[in-house]
């Protein structure tokens, strides 16, 4: 999450670690940050490439074997929202809960209706909808996420793309070919969103860590 009220400077000569000043004190950027930060984005990247690919062998392959593509995009969702960085932890929490919900209802549809039959039982049955889009509810929350951060107008379209297709899909509103178009598009604007991530510095998406120690010294119990 981005810290635009923290500026860097000169850390202490015995830390290499780069100082911000944040809104309730100064913080540091460490290697671990850096580390998740970047566990973030490739775990966000390949959800990106693993839905894209997952869409494309759709349209021109049919719905056959496209079950292998969710464990990619399981685990990345599953491992972004591990490292993602949200002041609020009970929107955090939430968007776990999502994705652990919307993947146990992959593995449902799976058994009910083989892994071969996935996509096609899905497209004929609205009502599985139910079962799996708490995970592209996670996905839609990432996006809103960076756009609330960042100001990014491909995240906004992750955001409103992803619950358009699914309930119109759901209510009947939208037929499939509509569906999979703003499919396609939404696909599209995340893998541009992860790849736009990429060059920005590690402090954008770890934020103002004054602000987290801030918020877990107010969820301690007081020593007073």
């Amino acid at each position: 999450m981005t810290s635009a009220s923290a500026t860097a400077s000169p850390g202490p000569e015995s830390s290499p670690d780069p100082v911000f000043e944040g809104v309730y004190g100064p913080f540091t950027i460490t290697a671990t940050d850096r580390r998740e930060v970047l566990g973030y984005r490739l775990a966000l990247f390949t959800v990106a490439m693993a839905q894209a690919a997952l869409l494309t062998q759709w349209h021109w392959f049919g719905t056959a074997w496209l079950w292998p593509w969710l464990l990619p995009m399981a685990a990345g969702l599953g491992l972004a929202l591990r490292w993602i960085h949200i002041y609020l932890r009970p929107l955090h929490r939430a968007l776990q809960l999502f994705w652990l919900l919307g993947s146990a209802g992959f593995v449902a549809l799976a058994v009910a209706a083989g892994t071969g039959a996935m996509a096609s039982t899905l497209a004929s049955d609205g009502r599985w909808i139910w079962a799996v889009g708490p995970f592209f509810a996670a996905l839609a929350g990432i996006g809103f996420k960076e756009f609330f951060c960042f100001r990014r107008p491909e995240a906004i379209g992750v955001t409103l793309l992803l619950p358009v297709a699914l309930l119109g899909h759901l209510t009947g509103l939208l037929d499939a070919s509509a569906t999979g178009t703003l499919l396609a598009l939404e696909a599209a604007l995340l893998l541009v969103l992860t790849l736009r991530k990429f060059p920005m510095p590690a402090a954008a998406d770890v934020g103002d860590k004054s602000v987290f120690a801030y918020l877990e010294a107010q969820r301690q119990p007081s020593n007073a």
